[in-house]
């Protein structure tokens, strides 16, 4: 199995704990998003992600891009550990609290984007962090509003960590790196903690890939 990635990529990082939490060995092939232009855009990488984004994982003759896809090829491949445990009912909620982070937070403050608005719209760097804390303040909020509906574990859903888990710590991380203050999201602060006193989650952590 291997993991075409970016050390600092919050897809790729999510991509990392749940391989980790189900507990799979997995070749680690680093594309550097920055370096030579960004990797991703070699004609080798190319063909193997018609995006040019990370991650992609091969495993056998399955290749799969995108980091939700490729955590809901993982639980339906290799079913233990669940990533999406309990009933049909907590499945979905485990998948809400996942896309509010994966779907409504990630997408738009990705390098990508950020990208665009300083280099074609000439946002300056004061306005691109506005913008970057509007949406995980939001989507934050609505992440602890959703976690109180839920059974109140010491996870995102209960007391086992599942994909929602591996979705909001690599979104703690970079709002940290973008210098948001968090101290208003206990819940989240809790969750953070809880989860990475976990080997699953601190493999994964961003400075412990190769570059």
């Amino acid at each position: 199995m291997k993991l075409y990635d970016f050390f600092n990529s919050g897809a790729s990082y999510r991509t990392r704990i749940a391989l980790n939490l189900k507990k799979l060995d997995y070749e680690q092939i680093p594309i550097h998003l920055t370096q030579d232009g960004g990797q991703q855009f070699s004609e080798e990488y190319s063909n193997i992600n018609p995006q040019n984004y990370v991650p992609t994982l091969v495993d056998g003759d399955v290749q799969v891009i995108q980091s939700m896809a490729i955590m809901e090829y993982l639980e339906e491949e290799y079913p233990e550990p669940s990533l999406l445990p309990g009933s049909m009912k907590d499945r979905a909620q485990i998948r809400a609290l996942a896309n509010i982070v994966a779907c409504d937070i990630h997408p738009i403050n990705n390098l990508r984007v950020r990208l665009y608005l300083e280099n074609e719209m000439q946002v300056d760097k004061q306005k691109q962090k506005l913008w970057i804390e509007n949406w995980i303040f939001s989507g934050f909020s609505a992440y602890e509003k959703a976690y109180k509906t839920g059974p109140k574990g010491k996870f995102s859903y209960g007391d086992t960590p599942t994909m929602a888990d591996a979705c909001l710590i690599p979104q703690m991380a970079n709002a940290r790196r973008n210098e948001c203050d968090l101290s208003n999201f206990t819940i989240l602060q809790s969750i953070e903690l809880e989860c990475n006193r976990f080997e699953s989650f601190s493999r994964a952590l961003p400075d412990n890939q190769p570059r």
